[in-house]
């Protein structure tokens, strides 16, 4: 992990397009700006986790479901 000390109104740079600037400092709170392209998706980590669990769920929702239609069909054809 790198860890960088910024102050207000300093940035960092992720790459040649992903700018973070540190906009605030209120006790433990910190208020982020984050200038990135469109097509990057920008989600706090906890919203991005409930994300890749529900698209898990999902996955697996539509395998037990291609499977029982499998079933299904094997069963009409005998």
């Amino acid at each position: 992990m790198l860890v960088l000390t910024r102050k207000i109104n300093e940035s960092i740079m992720i790459g040649d397009d992903i700018e973070i600037t540190v906009l605030a400092v209120d006790g433990e709170q910190i208020k982020l700006g984050i200038n990135a392209p469109k097509q990057v998706e920008i989600h706090r980590k906890e919203i991005h986790l409930a994300i890749q669990q529900e698209n898990g769920d999902a996955l697996k929702t539509e395998s037990n479901i291609l499977s029982g239609l499998g079933e299904f069909f094997k069963k009409k054809t005998e």
